[in-house]
């Protein structure tokens, strides 16, 4: 499978303020992403992840090495709208990425200034609308909807223009349990339906549920791999001041008192399955 995002050698350093010298921010970061995939991105806050994030579309240039999508080099003004139509982004705050007073009108936004004829806008819109379980809100004014729904309409505005990835920067760190469930559920089908998804999260629960995990930590990558490999490594987790997902950490406490459950849980519906089964 081809890779959609390639980070040769990242490093990004904030410039240097009257109250502070220049920080590094990531350093040697090198990581591929598959299209299609989703790959969850995890840290600290501070660790760099959001930082990260916004390398990937070119909201920010590294300082050093580079960043490919789809072989474009974010650092070429040339194609910057091109990597931004590909990679699309989906922020943390609802509030700051509604710009209309309707919500379809919200969702027709960026298709608009991508010159899309206004019969394929309004194709585009209703079918964002409905990959977002949004369509029957769509003549509400979004400062009436709830976080949760917010958030949906932002992912339907980025999904009306067609990108091949959505970076997702802390979706749902605004959000109460029920609103985090709904955007979790949105990202996955999304990801089902062909989109690369990367998400960037502190959220443990969230993270296993991608293909694969990537732990940011210090600027540096810490670990990568499956949610499987990547939770079982609890004593460089724990040194990096990193909780374990809640059913891999009851995992771990029961096989400490001599109850011999399978290796690989990581969600809680897989420790519910094993309970149940258990005799």
């Amino acid at each position: 499978m081809a890779d959609i995002i390639r980070i040769e050698n990242l490093t990004f350093e904030y410039p240097s303020t009257e109250e502070a010298g220049s920080k590094k921010a990531l350093e040697n970061i090198n990581l591929n992403i598959e299209q299609g995939t989703f790959t969850a991105i995890i840290g600290k806050n501070g660790s760099g992840k959001s930082t990260l994030a916004k390398n990937l579309n070119g909201l920010l240039l590294p300082s050093g090495g580079r960043i490919l999508v789809k072989e474009w080099d974010t650092a070429d003004d040339e194609h910057i709208w091109d990597i931004r139509q590909t990679a699309g982004m989906v922020f943390q705050n609802p509030d700051n990425q509604l710009i209309s007073s309707i919500v379809e009108d919200d969702v027709a936004f960026g298709p608009e200034n991508l010159g899309i004829e206004p019969s394929e806008i309004r194709r585009r819109v209703d079918s964002a609308l409905e990959a977002v379980n949004m369509s029957k809100f769509s003549k509400k004014a979004p400062h009436l909807l709830s976080g949760g729904q917010k958030q949906r309409i932002a992912i339907a505005g980025v999904v009306a223009m067609r990108p091949e990835c959505i970076i997702f920067d802390e979706p749902t760190a605004m959000l109460d349990p029920k609103g985090r469930e709904e955007i979790m559920t949105i990202i996955k089908q999304l990801n089902k339906e062909g989109i690369t998804a990367v998400l960037i999260t502190h959220f443990m629960d969230e993270a296993v549920l991608a293909d694969r995990v990537v732990i940011i930590n210090e600027g540096s990558i810490l670990l990568d791999g499956t949610p499987e490999y990547v939770f079982a490594q609890e004593d460089i987790l724990k040194s990096a001041n990193m909780d374990l997902p809640l059913a891999v950490e009851m995992s771990n406490r029961l096989r400490r008192r001599g109850i011999d459950i399978p290796k690989g849980i990581v969600t809680v519906e897989e420790m519910v399955e094993f309970i149940c089964q258990y005799k």
